[in-house]
């Protein structure tokens, strides 16, 4: 395992921590990262709760959502989700999948999740809903076949986040620190549009101070400040 290999499974496993600290993340959700030498390849934890993942829980899978060396670990049902945006997405090398309280409202509502405040202008603007009724009728809910993931996958498009009626969110970027800083932001909007709508009607932001915000959000100076801060309050400050 080469050194930059190893420090982003570390990250991995801190990312995990640092959004069930935020409550992104509970007892389910996970999280992904794409092999940095292999990009048919990426990392995500076995079945276990994001709040208990370590380094010997990560299992590498093939964008086919197959484990390459199971270890006689039971991956998530879901890791096929990530395995078919990685494919259709070259430019991702991290994912979320999350069933966020705050978020889950506008699952289920005609009400659409749209940036509210600067620090959301990485959601890109109004948030797709997908729902798996339109292409598959009634089903267990999860994504856990290719069909479907590649269905989820069309709806992400080349956006950073989608919807899941009834079910969660999803979200995708260029880095773990960036698709954590969106995860955590999606969650803070939710709460705030949420109150701004309870008061009157909503102030957003415009596509164009979505787009250059989001552009400057998405730099190595803002993405290491919110990185240092979330891992600090997770527990990992000085690691």
């Amino acid at each position: 395992m080469t050194s930059d290999l190893h420090a982003l499974l570390g990250d991995l496993v801190i990312a995990n921590r640092i959004l069930a600290h935020e409550g992104v993340l509970d007892d389910f959700g996970h999280v992904a990262l794409r092999h940095p030498g292999r990009p048919d390849r990426f990392f995500v934890s076995r079945s276990r709760s994001p709040e208990l993942v370590t380094r010997e829980d990560l299992l590498e899978f093939t964008l086919d959502g197959v484990p390459v060396d199971p270890k006689g670990m039971r991956p998530y049902l879901e890791s096929v989700l990530h395995a078919r945006i990685f494919a259709a997405r070259p430019d991702v090398q991290a994912t979320v999948h999350h069933h966020c309280p705050a978020v889950l409202p506008y699952t289920v509502t005609e009400v659409p999740l749209r940036p509210i405040f600067h620090m959301a202008s990485v959601l890109g603007g109004p948030v797709p809903v997908w729902d798996s009724r339109d292409e598959f009728g009634d089903t267990n809910m999860l994504i856990d076949d290719v069909p479907r993931a590649d269905s989820l996958a069309r709806a992400l498009g080349g956006g950073t986040s989608v919807l899941l009626r009834n079910h969660g969110a999803t979200c995708a970027a260029h880095s773990l620190p960036a698709v954590v800083f969106i995860c955590v932001r999606m969650k803070d909007n939710a709460e705030l549009q949420s109150r701004a709508m309870a008061m009157g009607t909503p102030r957003y932001l415009s596509e164009g101070e979505a787009r250059l915000t989001a552009e400057m959000l998405m730099g190595e100076r803002p993405l290491d400040r919110a990185w240092s801060c979330w891992r600090a309050r997770a527990g990992f400050g000085g690691i």
